[in-house]
């Protein structure tokens, strides 16, 4: 089968097409035929060698998190998917840059006929991540007064979605070229973060979001948005449970686990329309096609997800 891999560290040009065997299957295991796959910040940084201490690879090792397909064959054991199944998949290790994947069932959830792959591929990383944020970490109420940092990102424009669709008053981050599209998802708010301290003057907030990689500085400011008792979560930065004690402000790294009945809700969400899943580029399977995102994906600005697909 066809796979981009990285055989060391580095930018997106030392990524190289190769041929490899079709993944064995363990017995609770299915193989995917793999259509869309999508780029995801935690790829981005696993080949750039962020992680390499705390996540030591095998190379040469494939990337990809994120992937929709097509079930061709299962483990003996797998009883929640069958052969033909369309599917969403989560693939923690790797693995989703190929023709195929193995991955656990317990990984997979499958996706009704009248849903695209398009509009579900990012709900298995990207979405799991907004929902599990909001639900299951913030405990977000009707109500409630939550700032979204990074509105306009792939996780972010889901969270303004799913934030509005829970009742909440919804403030949001954003570039300026972006701003109207975070207000598109429902924000009621938006600040421009480049001209204006997002601190200052804003009425306290319940929960804050935070997925910015800028040395902390971010992190440390959303504690004067926030009401004495209120939460502060971050998708970057693990030690942060560690930060002392302010105000009564919980302090969380969040850390999503698969779980089916958390994309079975995306899904539903999707497939009523409640839920949009907005696509700013599509880019062709290969090495030249998945460098060229993650360029894109580095120059910042994007709107939404960025995808791979294969010519099937």
């Amino acid at each position: 089968m066809r796979a981009v891999v990285m055989d060391e560290y580095g930018t997106p040009e030392v990524l190289r097409e190769r041929e490899l065997a079709v993944p064995a299957l363990k017995e609770t295991e299915a193989l995917v035929e793999i259509h869309v796959a999508s780029v995801n910040s935690g790829d981005r940084l696993i080949l750039s060698g962020a992680f390499r201490d705390a996540l030591p690879l095998r190379l040469p090792h494939v990337l990809g998190i994120e992937i929709a397909g097509v079930v061709s064959e299962v483990g003996e054991n797998v009883t929640r998917v069958k052969r033909g199944d369309r599917v969403i998949g989560l693939a923690a290790a790797g693995g989703g840059y190929a023709d195929y994947a193995a991955l656990d069932e317990n990984r997979l959830a499958v996706i009704p006929p009248e849903l695209s792959f398009r509009e579900t591929a990012a709900l298995p990383a990207v979405g799991l991540t907004a929902w599990q944020s909001l639900l299951r970490y913030g405990r977000l109420q009707s109500g409630q007064r939550v700032l979204i940092h990074a509105g306009a990102g792939a996780v972010g424009h889901i969270a303004v979605q799913l934030a509005k669709l829970l009742g909440a008053y919804v403030i949001a981050t954003a570039s300026a070229r972006n701003l109207a599209f975070v207000r598109q998802q429902g924000a009621d708010e938006v600040i421009d973060y480049a001209a204006t301290e997002f601190w200052d003057g804003i009425q306290p907030v319940d929960l804050v979001l935070d997925m910015v990689r800028d040395g902390g500085a971010t992190e440390r400011n959303s504690y004067a948005a926030l009401k004495d008792g209120g939460k502060l979560l971050s998708l970057v930065s693990p030690a942060i449970s560690r930060n002392p004690a302010i105000r009564g402000i919980e302090a969380q790294f969040v850390r999503p686990e698969p779980n089916g009945s958390d994309w079975s809700s995306l899904v539903r969400l999707v497939q009523e329309r409640r839920l949009k899943i907005h696509i700013d580029g599509i880019f062709p399977f290969g090495a030249k096609g998945i460098a060229e995102a993650y360029r894109v994906h580095d120059a910042g600005g994007k709107k939404g997800q960025l995808l791979i697909t294969w010519a099937r």
